[in-house]
C-alpha cells in the first residue's frame, strides 16, 4: 500500500483550545477517493487532527456515486450494487495504521452509500470541518455538483486544489470580505486556522445590498472581531467589479504569499444555490492553495 504519514513540517501549531482562535474542530471529516495512493484529503486531516486532538473520519467514496445528484435520504440502487472490495477490512486497517503513525489518536472508516451531496450534509451533522479535493468532481456538471454539496452541508469546507502535495502552513492568511453572512461565517470558521498565523490580511471589497433588514441588522467588523480574539489583522481595500473579484482575490493572496485563503461561499442565485457564483467558481479552479470555505 503506497502512503505515508504526514512530516512533523505538516502539522499545524495550533492550540486545541484557546482564547486566541476559540475551540477547535472536534470531528473532522475527510473525503477519500483512493486508498493507494492515498488521497490528500487523508494527510491533511491527519495534520490538523494531531494539534487539535481531533476524531477524523475517513469516508469512502466510489467514483460511480460521484456523479450523483441531489439530497435524497434513501441509499441508490446504483450504490447497493457496487458492494465493498475484498480487501475493504484491510483498507480500514491501513487507514488505522496510518493514522497511527501520524499520531492521530481516534479515527473511523466508512463507505458512502449515496452521492456526495447527501453524503457531505448526512456527516456533516456530526463533524465541524470537512476536507476534500477541489476536483473529486470532474467533468460535465461538476460545478453544479459541487455546489449543491458545499451549500447542502453548512459546514466548513476545506478544499484542497488539484494534484495538491504541498504542506499545510497558515503563516499568512487571505480573508475575503464583502459583507456578507457567508464571509462572516467564513471568518468565524476560520478562527482555529489563525491561532498562530504571523500575518492575517482582510481582503475588504463592496459589501453587498443591505437586503430584507436594511439597516436593521447588526453591523460586523471583522477586523473587531478578529481583535477581541487576540488576532491582529490589517485590512486591504480593493475596489473590482463582482466579476472581477476571483482574479483579485487570488491576486491578493498570491501577493502575499498566503497558504491559506478563507472565504463565503456563493451560489449563482438566492432562488437556485447549487450551482456556484462567478467568484466562488473562479478561485476553485484557478488556486493553488488550500481555501477554507463556509456557505
Amino acid at each position: 500500500m503506497a502512503s505515508r504519514a504526514p512530516r512533523s513540517s505538516e502539522v499545524f501549531p495550533l492550540a486545541a483550545t484557546s482564547r486566541r482562535g476559540g475551540h477547535a474542530p472536534s470531528d473532522i471529516l475527510a473525503l477519500v477517493t483512493s486508498t493507494s495512493p492515498w488521497s490528500p484529503s487523508v494527510g491533511a486531516a491527519f495534520a490538523l487532527a494531531v494539534p487539535w486532538s481531533s476524531h477524523v473520519t475517513g469516508c469512502f467514496i466510489h467514483s460511480a456515486l460521484l456523479a450523483l445528484r441531489g439530497l435524497e435520504e434513501e441509499p441508490t440502487v446504483l450504490s447497493l450494487l457496487l458492494e465493498a472490495p475484498p480487501e475493504a477490512e484491510s483498507i480500514a486497517e491501513d487507514f488505522e495504521e496510518l493514522a497511527r503513525r501520524s499520531g492521530v489518536q481516534s479515527v473511523a472508516w466508512m463507505r458512502a452509500q449515496t452521492g456526495l451531496a447527501h453524503t457531505m450534509r448526512q456527516l456533516g451533522a456530526w463533524h465541524d470541518l470537512i476536507v476534500l479535493e477541489r476536483d473529486i468532481v470532474q467533468g460535465d456538471g461538476s460545478s453544479e455538483l459541487l455546489g449543491e454539496a458545499l451549500f447542502g452541508c453548512r459546514k466548513p469546507c476545506l478544499m484542497l486544489p488539484p494534484q495538491w502535495g504541498g504542506t499545510l502552513a497558515v503563516e499568512r492568511v487571505t480573508l475575503a470580505w464583502n459583507g456578507s453572512l457567508e464571509a462572516t461565517r467564513a471568518i468565524h470558521a476560520a478562527l482555529p486556522f489563525l491561532a498562530h498565523a504571523r500575518e492575517v490580511v482582510v481582503v475588504d471589497g463592496a459589501s453587498p445590498p443591505a437586503g430584507d433588514y436594511g439597516e436593521v441588522a447588526p453591523c460586523f467588523d471583522p477586523i473587531a472581531y478578529l481583535t477581541q480574539h487576540d488576532i491582529i489583522a490589517r485590512r486591504r481595500r480593493i475596489h473590482v467589479s463582482s466579476q472581477e473579484a476571483g482574479d483579485a482575490l487570488l491576486h491578493e493572496a498570491e501577493r502575499m504569499n498566503s497558504g491559506l485563503l478563507v472565504m463565503g461561499a456563493y451560489g449563482r442565485s438566492r432562488l437556485r444555490e447549487r450551482v456556484l457564483g462567478g467568484a466562488t467558481r473562479r478561485i476553485l479552479e484557478k488556486t493553488t492553495l488550500p481555501v477554507l470555505m463556509q456557505h
